[in-house]
């Protein structure tokens, strides 16, 4: 493994330059902007001096997930607006140690995990249920019955970027709309609103004054027509959903109004930037030019791949998205993207679950105990499989197994499917993007673990250029926010190669052609046995006759029960 910065020559070619010569790019201002980074595990709020968009105060928690069933996870809006305020107020309480105060905060972004589905009140304001999240499966059925309708799951792509699949917006209103009373009256009585969770942060921040998304993600919601970026009437109707139920969809990066709530510390604030995280994410790497690519490692696996002001439709199962929109008059930017449902989350799995690991965050020096993963391969599909695949039959394996298999092969075969499944996407981005990608971009939680990036550079056969700020989702929204005009804390000039804020950690591939063609394949083999496990049950004759024998059996048996129990209670009487 070698380590260094500022290697140029590649699909994101932003060599360093000069701090003075970056700061032409940038206006001069003392301003602070704050950002909301509301994520699936974790709430934060950061705050970022500008126009060099230091890091110098920040607050974090955690948040819970609630999984009523298997495949449903559910978390509680109300505990996700009451952590912005905790995080908030937490933050700006380290502001005079730094010399500033909360009056110096000039701006606020907000990023968000997308597909997450919130429906509530208009007039009480509370929710009328949790928040469906977005790897939750129990939108399954209503795939089905969508799909019979259209005949393809990938009816809407051209209009969309999308198919038709448990993971967006669309099926989680649906599935409320049917399957909670709540819901049903408020819409009927026209109280209902539902979006994203960063429609419902701003709705709360404002008072209900402002019910907004941004193009981002709404983009995400397989409702919003890509090229006119509006709500798309076809896919309304299919899907059942009433427009006045929705926000209104905005830029990224644009004055919204001012924040109200008495709740928030952060009353009085502008707010003027949203970003759905991976977006953020890509802008905080600034993967700005088409070819360049990110990934983001977490408890899933994030990748975008910038294409420029024209979206690319995939034929291999990746989403053609929006990357983002610096403004009402700016050009739209598009991405495709595949998602990964389960990758950190694999290692939590080997931790709570199985116990093979005491603590997920072992997993580098457990799997650096053995030299390879022992010829194990694991396919996480715990919930089935995202992009390329997209089979919701899928269900995880671990295949190799022998009697010299130890739990260290096991973990390091984990972190291996981390890589290959990030394979998998990358090799369809290629295909499809019409650039070349010789270089992968890195951040997220997972990436402190140097093993894991040197698996992925062996894989991959590319470079892994690591941000060594490890998450760069908040920084992208920062930026954004900053951006904004009317706020102006910086300039956003992508044309200039040194526009740069971001140092790197480098992982060159230290294997051969022939052993990643070998390796792959077997991942592949791997895949297949994984797909179609899940069957669903039809009813049949066989079935129907043994109920029916079943059912024509119990008059008997409750006959010699009750026979047996008067018998034993006449000879307890007797014995009396």
């Amino acid at each position: 493994m070698t380590e260094g910065k500022n290697i140029p020559n590649s699909s994101a070619d932003v060599p360093f330059r000069s701090k003075e010569l970056r700061k032409q790019s940038l206006i001069q201002h003392t301003g602070l902007v704050g950002v909301i980074d509301e994520g699936t595990k974790t709430i934060g709020f950061s705050i970022y001096t500008t126009p060099d968009f230091k890091e110098i105060a920040a607050h974090r928690v955690e948040l819970s997930v609630i999984t009523p069933q298997d495949g449903w996870y559910e978390q509680d809006p109300l505990e996700i607006m009451a952590s912005i305020n905790k995080c908030a107020e937490e933050a700006i309480k380290q502001l005079p140690e730094q010399g500033f105060s909360a009056s110096d905060i000039a701006s606020v972004g907000i990023t968000n995990q997308r597909e997450t589905t919130i429906a509530w009140d208009a007039v009480t304001g509370k929710p009328l249920y949790n928040a469906i999240v977005w790897k939750d499966i129990r939108t399954s059925s209503t795939v089905d019955q969508i799909v019979a309708k259209v005949q393809d799951p990938n009816h809407f792509r051209n209009i969309t970027g999308l198919p038709i699949s448990t993971y967006f917006s669309a099926l989680k209103i649906r599935w409320l709309k049917d399957n909670v009373p709540e819901v049903r009256q408020a819409i009927r009585g026209k109280r209902c609103k539902a979006g994203t969770v960063d429609s419902w942060i701003v709705w709360n921040l404002t008072n209900g004054a402002l019910h907004i998304t941004d193009v981002t993600n709404a983009s995400r919601t397989l409702l919003m027509n890509l090229e006119t970026q509006n709500w798309d009437p076809v896919l309304l109707k299919t899907f059942a959903i009433k427009e006045d139920m929705l926000p209104t969809i905005r830029s990224c990066s644009e004055i919204f109004g001012k924040i109200t709530s008495e709740r928030s510390p952060l009353r009085g604030m502008t707010l003027s930037g949203i970003m759905g995280n991976q977006q953020a994410s890509l802008l905080g790497q600034m993967c700005v030019k088409p070819g360049q690519t990110k990934n983001t490692y977490r408890s899933g696996c994030f990748l975008l791949c910038n294409t420029g002001d024209k979206p690319v439709f995939s034929r291999h199962g990746l989403l053609t998205t929006v990357a983002y929109k610096l403004g009402p008059q700016s050009p739209t930017i598009y991405a495709i993207e595949g998602a990964v449902s389960v990758a950190g989350h694999a290692l939590s799995w080997l931790q709570s679950k199985v116990r093979i690991l005491p603590d997920s965050r072992d997993a580098e020096k457990y799997a650096e105990m053995v030299p390879t993963s022992g010829d194990v391969y694991f396919v996480p599909a715990f919930t089935g499989l995202y992009a390329p695949y997209w089979r919701q039959n899928a269900r995880g394996i671990i295949i190799g197994l022998t009697q010299f298999t130890r739990k260290n092969h096991i973990v390091r075969a984990a972190l291996e499917s981390i890589c290959f499944q990030t394979r998998d996407i990358l090799e369809c981005m290629h295909q499809e993007c019409g650039y070349e990608i010789n270089k992968l971009h890195a951040d997220g939680k997972l990436t402190t673990n140097n093993l894991l990036m040197q698996l992925q550079a062996d894989t991959i056969g590319m470079p892994v250029f690591r941000s060594q700020l490890m998450d760069s989702t908040a920084f992208g929204a920062a930026m954004c926010a900053a951006q904004a005009e009317g706020i102006d804390l910086c300039k956003f000039e992508p044309e200039k190669r040194y526009y740069e804020n971001v140092h790197y950690d480098t992982f060159l591939a230290t294997t051969t052609d022939v052993e990643r063609k070998e390796r792959y394949g077997k991942w592949k083999r791997a895949v297949e046995r994984s797909l179609g496990w899940v069957i669903k049950q039809k009813k049949t004759r066989e079935h129907t006759e043994e109920n029916y024998r079943m059912l024509s059996s119990l008059p008997a048996s409750i006959f010699l029960i009750s026979s047996f129990a008067m018998l034993v209670h006449s000879f307890a009487a007797t014995s009396q």
